[in-house]
């Protein structure tokens, strides 16, 4: 039997390995004639803090405008390289296990989840945990966890490092 995924959600955070899992979600939207749903969570854990005296409202704002600059840049990708229009950009405040495992596929109809490897360094996992874990054992749908290209290669060690 074979599954045919029909809106796939991509989360992205400027890594390497969430960017070669929107690549193999791209190949595989074009297979299954599927959505795919690239997303942001800006994590709103990191805003409790004031930094150098900017508010918590300026700092939201900034953080998302960079998101979208960053989707906007994805999407462009997609539709001029991929040649792939069958995606959407978003952004979400909040904690990222959860928006990503639970309350976005919820409210989009995901029927998987294609999410890089890592995309958090040693140090950082090791404070915060794996977000890419936690969705793995925790989402009620589908997790394709992408380590390698579009064409199966694995990076190389100094890729994967980035």
């Amino acid at each position: 039997m074979s599954q045919e995924y029909k809106n796939i959600l991509v989360p992205v955070d400027g890594s390497k390995q969430a960017e070669l899992a929107l690549k193999k979600a791209i190949s595989t939207a074009k297979r299954n004639g599927a959505h795919v749903d690239i997303l942001n969570v800006v994590d709103t854990r990191a805003m409790s803090y004031n930094f150098a005296g900017m508010s918590d409202g300026s700092i939201a704002y900034q953080l998302v405008d960079r998101s979208e600059d960053y989707l906007d840049d994805l999407l462009t990708d997609a539709q001029e390289n991929e040649h792939f229009n069958n995606i959407d950009i978003h952004v979400r405040l909040g904690n990222p296990k959860t928006v990503i495992s639970f309350d976005f596929p919820r409210d989009h109809k995901n029927d998987l989840i294609m999410i890089g490897a890592s995309g958090l360094s040693k140090m950082q996992r090791a404070v915060v945990g794996s977000v890419t874990a936690f969705v793995n054992r925790n989402s009620r749908v589908d997790v394709m966890v992408v380590r390698t290209d579009v064409n199966n290669e694995l990076p190389t060690a100094e890729a994967a490092a980035k």
